[in-house]
């Protein structure tokens, strides 16, 4: 792990080690349908506590959750999610926004 528990890294270090612990490898843990079926159940969570007002604490719980979820999916794909990141993040910036339905979107817009 590095210096700074805040950085990329550590995070990285930290979900390989809980993958190592639980030897997600070999026991099924890595395999793509399961994760993205964990990623909707923790979505559904995330929706639940937006939905039913609850507390700031319990929103950040679960929004940790997912994202854990999305390190240990670059970690059983083996790519760079922060490479990823950055390059979707630039295609982004280069996007125009519209509204829809009274709210923002950025999007390729490519049906529209």
């Amino acid at each position: 792990m590095t210096d700074n528990p805040d950085s990329y890294q550590a995070m990285l270090d930290a979900v390989q080690a809980f993958h190592d612990k639980h030897d997600f490898k070999n026991t099924g843990g890595e395999e793509m349908t399961y994760r993205v079926a964990l990623m909707a159940e923790e979505l559904g969570e995330i929706s639940a506590c937006v939905t039913k007002g609850k507390d700031k604490d319990k929103l950040a719980e679960e929004v940790a959750d997912l994202f854990i979820l999305l390190i240990g999916t670059a970690i059983a794909q083996d790519f760079d999610l922060r490479q990823a990141f950055w390059d979707k993040m630039q295609a982004l910036m280069q996007r125009e926004s519209r509204m829809v339905g009274g709210r923002i979107r950025v999007s390729e817009f490519r049906d529209m």
